[in-house]
C-alpha cells in the first residue's frame, strides 16, 4: 500500500480524492472540514430485525437524529447517496456486540452480512462550512482535531429498545457572532439545525467542558477571548442509543471519522429513500 496520508495531504481535494484516500486506506483520519460543500453523514449499521424500531427512534428525534436515508438489508452500495461502498468508506468503524465496543477496525469487508441495513445521519460538519464561509471561527479545523461531543441530562424519546439521553458537540463562539452561527446553522436542518444549548454546560448536565466523552479537549482561539460555548445535537445521539440497546452486533463510524457523500449541503430535501440490493 502507498504511504499513509495525513489531514493537510488532502484538506483541499474534491470528494473523489477524499474519499479515494479512505477507501484505499491510506487516510484513517477525522473528517471536519473536508470536501467542503458536501454532505457528511453519521453512520449506523445494525441487523435487519431492529432496522424498524431504529428507524423509528430516528423519526421521533429529527433534532439528534436526522434521519438522511437507509438501505435495504445486505446492499453496502448506497449509489443514491453518491459512489458509496458502506463497507470501505469511512476512515474508522467501531463494532459493538452486545452494547460492548469490541473492535475498531478500517474496513468491514470481513464483517459484512446479508442481513445489515446503514443507516446516514445527518452531521453538524456539514455546516462548518457555512460558518467559516461567513468568518466565524471553526477553531477544531483550524487545528486538526476533532470536535468535543458531550453526554447530556436531555433525553430522547424512546423507541423499542434504543433510548438515553441525547449528545452534543460543543463550539467556542465569539459572543457577538452567536446569533449569527444560530442563524447559519438553522439553515441546515438535516445537519442538527441551530444550537440546543448556549452557554453554561452544566445547565444540560456537562460536569467538566475540558474533559468530553468524545473527541478531543475544546480547541481555543490562538488569541482573544474564549468566546461563548455553543451546543449542538451531535449524531453519536443513536450511538449512545444503540450502547444502551445493547444489541448483539453493531457497527457505528467513529466519532468525527464520518460517511462523505455525494449531496450537497446545501440541499433542501434530504431524506433518502431505501436502496435496493
Amino acid at each position: 500500500m502507498a504511504d499513509s496520508l495525513i489531514y493537510q495531504d488532502i484538506r483541499t481535494e474534491d470528494v473523489t480524492g477524499v474519499r479515494a484516500a479512505i477507501r484505499s486506506g491510506r487516510y484513517s483520519g477525522h473528517t471536519a472540514g473536508l470536501a467542503a460543500g458536501r454532505l457528511q453523514a453519521n453512520l449506523a449499521i445494525l441487523p435487519a430485525d431492529l432496522a424498524p424500531d431504529f428507524a423509528e427512534y430516528c423519526r421521533l428525534n429529527p433534532k439528534p437524529c436526522p434521519l438522511v436515508g437507509m438501505t435495504e438489508p445486505g446492499n453496502p452500495h448506497w449509489e443514491a447517496l453518491g459512489d458509496i461502498d458502506l463497507r470501505t468508506d469511512v476512515p474508522i468503524y467501531y463494532v459493538y456486540e452486545n452494547g460492548t465496543h469490541t473492535q475498531t477496525v478500517g474496513n468491514l469487508t470481513d464483517l459484512w452480512r446479508d442481513d445489515l441495513v446503514g443507516f446516514a445521519l445527518g452531521c453538524s460538519f456539514t455546516f462548518e462550512n457555512a460558518l467559516i464561509e461567513a468568518g466565524i471561527a471553526v477553531h477544531h479545523i483550524d487545528q486538526d482535531k476533532i470536535v468535543p461531543m458531550y453526554r447530556t441530562n436531555i433525553p430522547t424519546k424512546q423507541a423499542g429498545p434504543f433510548g438515553g439521553g441525547t449528545v452534543v458537540s460543543m463550539r467556542y463562539i465569539q459572543e457577538d457572532q452567536v446569533e449569527q452561527a444560530i442563524e447559519i446553522s438553522a439553515a441546515f436542518p438535516w445537519a442538527h439545525g441551530d444550537p440546543i444549548h448556549v452557554g453554561d454546560p452544566a445547565k444540560i448536565g456537562i460536569a467538566d467542558i475540558n474533559r468530553p466523552d468524545w473527541g478531543d479537549p475544546p480547541c481555543l482561539p490562538a488569541e482573544g477571548p474564549v468566546g461563548v460555548p455553543v451546543f449542538w445535537c451531535c449524531g453519536v445521539t443513536p450511538q449512545n442509543a444503540l450502547s444502551n440497546a445493547r444489541p448483539p452486533f453493531c457497527i457505528t463510524h467513529m466519532p468525527g471519522c464520518m460517511l462523505i457523500t455525494d449531496i450537497g449541503e446545501r440541499q433542501n430535501s434530504f431524506y433518502i429513500p431505501p436502496t435496493k440490493s
